[in-house]
């Protein structure tokens, strides 16, 4: 069985290709690749197939249709190709970011699950009309394939009450689903399983806080299994300084920018999105300028990186004191798993809980970087959201998890 994973942007599209043992036991990556520029001049794809170089090729990709239809030929390809005829694909699973309240888990794909993405639009309007355009090619091209949607908001949906509700007026829920939703989900839940795995406890059994650092964050608190809490809000806006993301502020910052600087509500949306975070604070946002730029006697820099890390400790923090505990703090994502200073820092503030770390497993970025001693451990896990799609996807099509 194969399954092709896509990851729809607004003009770019990733994908990999995964061939599943006969009982989804093994899945094994054969092909992957991404377009850029869809619909703007100079596009063009990489593509990838296992054992051999990334081919590069340009070529008009006016729109997400003709563009997965190039990614079919390619796949097809007598060279850089891995299937021998389209009817190989047994489903395509896809990435949608805003599920709303409508999804607790991943769903075969039909008239009323379009309907509820085009709903929650409102709710991630960069997000979900181009997840849409994805599900929408793939039904022009092969009407009859299985599709299957997995929500970035669907495992927050545990969440109790008291951690999703704002102090707003109960319209503003009820009437508008205004509430906290929560992001990197399938991030989230493949690291949290992968965490009881490495401990060699069950899930159900543990207290876990999740740190999803990349250029986008996000952190989480898994008891008993589910999510009870999450960094990210109504929006990916909402929780720690982020690479362009402004994070947690003051609720009447926005007013007051709008209202002094004479500035409209999608200016100062694009200021805090894009122009925020640590790009805002020192004019960079990927972390390895940013280290370099400490290194070099940049304050701008290592005012930055105190307050990234500083957010983070403050989010977990909380989390301790919300699960009433933790077993282990678990790191993931570009950041998470490859910056070991960011993690030492990060940890200097949790040894009243029997963390410790250790500097040489951490700088070698190993699974395991707290102390033999430490009385709740520090986990460093590589995130695979493409293989957890491919996995909902193989379940569902399966009739394993309907």
């Amino acid at each position: 069985m194969k399954i092709l994973v896509l990851n729809s942007g607004s003009s770019s599209l990733k994908y990999k290709l995964y061939e599943v043992g006969a009982d989804g036991a093994e899945f094994n990556a054969i092909a992957a690749g991404g377009a850029e520029r869809i619909g703007i001049e100079g596009s063009f794809i990489k593509h990838k197939k296992s054992g051999r170089k990334t081919d590069q090729i340009y070529c008009e990709l006016p729109s997400h249709t003709q563009t997965i239809k190039k990614i079919f030929e390619m796949l097809q390809d007598p060279e850089m190709g891995s299937l021998s005829r389209l009817g190989e694909l047994s489903g395509v699973g896809h990435r949608v970011v805003h599920g709303g309240e409508d999804f607790t888990k991943s769903v075969m794909v039909d008239g009323q699950v379009v309907e509820a993405i085009r709903k929650n639009a409102a709710l991630a309007p960069l997000h979900n009309p181009p997840n849409l355009l994805g599900i929408d090619a793939v039904y022009k091209l092969l009407p009859e394939m299985k599709q299957v949607a997995v929500f970035d908001t669907a495992i927050h949906q545990t969440m109790p009450p008291k951690a999703y509700l704002y102090g707003l007026p109960k319209e503003q829920y009820s009437t508008y689903k205004i509430r906290r939703y929560g992001f990197h989900g399938t991030s989230h839940g493949y690291v949290a399983k992968k965490a009881a795995e490495k401990l060699g406890r069950p899930l159900e059994e543990l207290k876990l806080i999740t740190c999803h650092l990349g250029n986008g964050g996000s952190i989480t608190a898994f008891e008993g299994g589910r999510s009870i809490d999450t960094s990210m809000g109504f929006t990916p806006l909402a929780g720690i300084l982020m690479g362009t993301r402004s994070g947690d502020l003051d609720p009447y910052i926005p007013l007051y920018i709008m209202q002094s600087q004479e500035l409209t509500a999608e200016q100062v949306s694009a200021m805090m999105n894009k122009r925020g975070g640590l790009l805002g604070l020192c004019g960079k946002n990927d972390m390895r300028d940013i280290t370099a730029g400490v290194e070099e006697g940049d304050k701008a820099c290592k005012d930055a990186l105190e307050i990234f890390i500083y957010r983070i400790q403050k989010y977990i923090g909380s989390y301790i004191a919300a699960l009433n505990g933790v077993d282990a703090i678990v790191f993931t994502a570009g950041i998470g798993e490859n910056v070991h200073h960011v993690r030492r820092s990060i940890l200097e503030n949790f040894s009243y809980v029997g963390i410790m770390c250790d500097d040489a497993a951490n700088e070698a970025n190993e699974p395991v970087i707290s102390t033999k001693d430490s009385k709740a451990a520090a986990l460093v896990i590589h995130t695979d959201e493409e293989l957890v799609i491919a996995q909902d996807t193989f379940e569902i099509i399966s009739g394993k998890n309907s």
